[in-house]
């Protein structure tokens, strides 16, 4: 069965994991633009970083046969230099064209403050202009009921964004059913300490259904590892859960989303409708 990885930062990994995924028969990764640990010292450092997304990490993959896959834009943690945020916002477009890239991503909120909301409002915008997807960033632990409703009202309030083109990151328990029931995908990470185990994972895919669903494993600079999403594959597995189930979450869910990006290759191997149906039926 084939997998495709929704959200890593392979620009953060060693080689030897693009060997390792392939080996795990991932056929595509996609790396939103995130932190790099520290804050970036100037905007051309932006720059390069957006070079490097689009240039040399596609090759790296292409190495190991894996489709390397990006997202473009300021993330929220480095948002609140106002200065900084006008100038790389200002040369984000010449990017969004490039072969590789599949949106806007990862926008969000960090500490749900006022610029980090108007960096985000600003970002939807030349998305939605662009007819750009956009990946969302969700507050970590106890600002993420907050950032995640602050961020859902704003977006139903709009009246331009098509929530099926949107999907939050980063989810749990206790956002997943807002974000589900206003028509907005959900993807949940595998991460140690600050968000989901493997196991919590697939509680949440039997509790709330396969639909609209995404798992990552993220894998940055700090504790993770490309293969938690196999883990949270093996878990469904151990679980009893189909193979139709399984290449459902960890292949065509993704497809279904990102393919509606013209630059995104894989096909699904099941009608969206048809696989979504048949989970539905075996749920009732």
């Amino acid at each position: 069965m084939k997998v495709i990885e929704p959200h890593i930062h392979m620009i953060a990994r060693t080689t030897q994991d693009y060997e390792r995924m392939a080996r795990m028969h991932t056929v595509a990764c996609c790396e939103p633009s995130f932190w790099a640990g520290y804050d970036r010292t100037s905007a051309l450092a932006f720059h390069d970083y957006f070079t490097h997304l689009t240039t040399f990490e596609p090759r790296r993959a292409a190495q190991y046969l894996i489709e390397h896959y990006c997202w473009i834009c300021l993330n929220p943690k480095e948002a609140e230099n106002r200065e900084l945020a006008r100038e790389v916002l200002s040369f984000i477009p010449e990017f969004l064209d490039k072969a590789n890239v599949l949106g806007i991503g990862e926008i969000g909120l960090n500490k749900n403050t006022r610029n980090e909301m108007n960096v985000f409002e600003r970002q939807v915008e030349m998305a939605l202009e662009r007819r750009q997807l956009i990946w969302i960033h969700t507050p970590h632990l106890n600002d993420k009921l907050k950032g995640t409703r602050m961020m859902l009202d704003y977006l139903k309030g709009h009246g331009g964004v098509e929530p099926e083109r949107v999907c939050f990151d980063h989810c749990e328990e206790h956002t997943i059913p807002m974000l589900r029931d206003a028509g907005f995908w959900t993807a949940m990470t595998i991460y140690p300490v600050t968000k989901n185990s493997a196991q919590r994972v697939v509680d949440a895919i039997e509790r709330f259904g396969l639909d609209h669903q995404l798992v990552d494993a993220s894998g940055d600079w700090g504790p993770s590892d490309p293969g938690t999403l196999h883990d949270a594959l093996f878990e469904m597995r151990r679980r009893g859960h189909t193979e139709e189930h399984v290449e459902t979450v960890f292949y065509n869910n993704p497809c279904y989303f990102l393919g509606q990006s013209p630059h995104f290759k894989p096909q699904p191997t099941r009608l969206k409708e048809a696989a979504w149906n048949t989970v539905a039926e075996e749920r009732k």
